[in-house]
């Protein structure tokens, strides 16, 4: 084995890391993934469109990190396949769009 073969694992965690560390979420992305992979169970659940889980008065999430560990439970239940970058673009559009949380 040479060098280059022994750093290419490293060289693709540390890629991966700047990746999901390093670039800001996208909103329009997350709109996207979130009408595909969350919409219908969330119709299933509370009728009409699915808004309700997010528009209820007893609602839990307060604030950005309680919408981002949301999202990945969400994720992890329903087994859904998300990477953490999408779970961070579907939190950014649910922000953005239900809860109106400053930046």
């Amino acid at each position: 084995m040479n060098a280059i073969s022994l750093l290419r694992p490293l060289l693709a965690v540390a890629a991966l890391t700047l990746a999901t560390t390093g670039t800001a979420a996208d909103v329009a992305r997350g709109k996207a993934l979130h009408d595909k992979q969350c919409v219908s169970c969330h119709i299933k659940r509370f009728g009409g469109d699915g808004s309700e889980m997010y528009l209820r008065a007893d609602r839990l999430i307060r604030d950005r990190k309680a919408l981002g560990q949301r999202v990945a439970t969400c994720n992890a239940m329903v087994n859904a396949g998300l990477f953490p970058e999408d779970e961070a673009d579907i939190a950014a559009y649910l922000a953005q769009r239900y809860y109106k949380f400053a930046k």
